[in-house]
């Protein structure tokens, strides 16, 4: 699809939202008090972040890549499969997302706010938290280190597996031999009509690689759902700088009028490990996988 970088701009702002309120929407659903999910259980938050990823990519797999992601998005400029010229936009454009769909979920949620005492669920419906922290300063160091971590390992199982997903799907190899084909011919694929691959006698292999691919965009949001079922215990997890600072913002901004007395801090001191940790993941992923498989 030909595109323009404003469009694929727009895309990353659309598609973070969606992730923040698909994902912390179920979190508020389970953690807020006198919601019709209230403590209905870890899998709600997993299926909801799951299909967080999953419908965007979906969505937007085709246009911006669907980044959602400033590690990602970091991850493939540094390994140059990404152009640094469009970086700080897509990391800038997801981050007003997860704002933005932040804000939306408070609008909707806000009666639950104010009737919810835990300050630690009003908190984890916009952002992280290591699950060492009790509250208490003694608790810090051992909470960050978990959850850096925890913050770690999730990402890189992350952005490895949806590399090899989105490149090594089946009928990747087709798609590649036909496009290698073209080229030689001096033609772009990507510019080809419905009509054009007919003529050509492409259109069952395109249709084939595509299909593949868009069952490739399914996993992933799998992989998400899971990573959040298995990993999710310690931080949630976050595995993703936008969907974490974002929201951290907009809670440390908004006033306890808004969401309610029992508003507590933002754990500034614990806000840069689910950012630090998903950014080295991603080099380490990406670096890795294109050693691999590139």
């Amino acid at each position: 699809m030909d595109v323009t970088w404003m469009t694929k701009y727009i895309a990353e702002f659309i598609g973070t939202a969606i992730l923040i309120i698909l994902g912390n929407g179920a979190v508020a659903n389970v953690d807020l008090k006198g919601t019709k999910g209230f403590a209905s259980g870890w899998m709600t938050i997993a299926w909801g972040y799951g299909c967080g990823v999953m419908i965007p990519a979906l969505m937007f797999g085709n246009v911006s890549g669907n980044h959602i992601n400033p590690a990602f998005t970091l991850g493939l400029a540094v390994s140059g499969l990404f152009p640094w010229a469009h970086v700080a936009q897509y990391i800038i454009a997801q981050l007003l997302g997860a704002m933005f769909g932040q804000l939306v979920l408070v609008m909707v949620y806000r009666p639950y706010y104010l009737q919810t005492t835990n300050s630690n669920h009003i908190l984890g419906s916009f952002s992280t938290i290591d699950n060492v922290d009790d509250g208490t300063k003694a608790t810090r160091r051992g909470a960050t280190i978990n959850g850096f971590l925890n913050e770690f390992v999730g990402s890189f199982v992350l952005f490895f597996g949806a590399l090899a997903l989105t490149h090594n799907f089946f009928g990747a190899e087709i798609k590649a031999a036909v496009t290698k084909l073209l080229t030689a011919q001096g033609q772009d694929i990507t510019k080809m009509s419905a009509s054009d691959q007919v003529t050509n006698g492409i259109s069952n292999y395109i249709g084939l690689s595509s299909g593949s691919l868009a069952v490739a965009h399914l996993a992933l949001g799998f992989l998400v759902m899971v990573l959040v079922a298995s990993l999710g215990g310690p931080t949630g997890p976050g595995l993703n700088p936008a969907r974490d600072l974002g929201p951290r913002i907009v809670h440390a901004l908004l006033p306890k009028s808004i969401l309610g007395e029992n508003k507590g801090d933002s754990k500034w001191w614990y806000a840069w490990a689910p950012v630090v940790a998903p950014i080295l993941a991603g080099l380490a992923a990406v670096a890795l996988f294109k050693i691999i498989f590139l």
